[in-house]
């Protein structure tokens, strides 16, 4: 009688545990999108405050056929056309477009607005307003900008105990939208053991989509000797990604920019690789990284689907009304990693 054999790592079937939803979120959509239609219809240059996504592949795309971007409005010609990236901008950043008599197209995430407009809001009824994000990203800073009297960052849960607030009973949280989930939830315990009264917001401030990728890496994660999480390092939702798989139980997790960073010896003993992206990423990155993965003996893929995501903006209106002045339509190109949906008014 022969004996029952053991595979290997060496003689496993290799796989891949493809995570969906993953790429491009529907602000993400609109802000490239908005980029590309404003080039198409003024012609280069059209400048961009900040990357107008955190995503170096989009960036560089962008740059090549015209985008120039810059740090602050006072780098733009007078009179000149500046798109605000999907992170928003501050209204002291508005006041100097404006005296620069720029012509202005807002990307602005319509998801981020409406955390703006939670701090506006709040500051207009004199709480306290604890903004749990990173210090430093432009969307911190532009929702901070909403009321900087009134609004203090929290970076973290150890950064609970050092808070001050005016009166404990007035006082509310919002947050950046692309945090991990769980980590703003322990600081969100934490506060409200400090301050019982602490008000939520009246909607989750953490984006859909941030969520759907959060809860896809968590499935697949248990059973991934390896995630790999494409992903650009100053993309906040990409960081988290790979701590969320970590956190779930990956055996080992990596952020790339493109497939060309993935090292061997991430691959050596691994028989299933779970992969993502962050949601500003386009999905041509994810199919190299595939590619690759195919070149290593990875040649089975299964996706791993918790959501379907339906929901899209419209073009900024600044755009729209441009786009009809030069007799235009604002129909979407069709991008790699979804359908074509119906589009919701921003």
């Amino acid at each position: 009688m022969t004996a029952p054999t053991t595979e290997t790592p060496a003689d496993a079937p290799k796989r891949v545990l493809l995570a969906a939803p993953r790429g491009y979120c529907a602000g993400v959509d609109r802000a490239v999108v908005a980029v590309e239609k404003a080039l198409e219809t003024y012609g280069a240059p059209v400048y961009v405050r900040k990357e107008i996504v955190h995503n170096k592949h989009v960036v560089e795309t962008l740059r090549e056929r015209g985008a120039v971007f810059v740090n602050d409005t006072d780098e733009v010609p007078e009179g000149a056309r500046l798109v605000f990236s999907a992170h928003g901008v501050s209204p002291a950043v508005r006041d100097a477009a404006a005296a620069r008599h720029l012509a202005t197209i807002d990307a602005t995430c319509p998801l981020v607005t409406k955390v703006h407009k939670e701090a506006v809001r709040f500051a207009a009824d004199d709480y306290d307003i604890l903004l749990i994000g990173h210090t430093g990203h432009e969307e911190v800073e532009g929702t901070a900008g909403e009321a900087p009297e009134h609004v203090q960052v929290v970076n973290s849960p150890d950064e609970v105990d050092k808070v001050v607030v005016r009166d404990p009973a007035k006082v509310v949280w919002i947050s950046q939208t692309t945090l991990s989930v769980d980590e703003t939830m322990e600081t969100v315990r934490r506060l409200r053991e400090r301050f019982p009264s602490l008000q939520d917001p009246p909607s989750d401030d953490i984006c859909y989509a941030t969520q759907n990728r959060q809860v896809a890496v968590k499935k697949l994660a248990p059973d991934a000797d390896v995630v790999i999480v494409v992903g650009s390092a100053n993309s906040s939702n990409s960081v988290r990604l790979v701590e969320v798989a970590l956190q779930a139980g990956a055996g080992a997790a990596y952020r790339v920019d493109r497939a060309a960073e993935i090292e061997d010896a991430w691959l050596d003993r691994a028989t299933t690789v779970g992969v993502t992206s962050g949601a500003s990423v386009p999905e041509i990155l994810v199919q190299d990284v595939i590619a690759r993965l195919g070149t290593h003996g990875f040649g089975q893929v299964e996706e791993v689907r918790t959501a379907t995501e339906e929901l899209m903006f419209s073009l900024p209106r600044e755009l729209r009304a441009g786009l009809k002045a030069a007799g235009r339509d604002d129909k979407r190109p069709r991008r790699e990693n979804r359908p074509a949906l119906p589009v919701a008014e921003a």
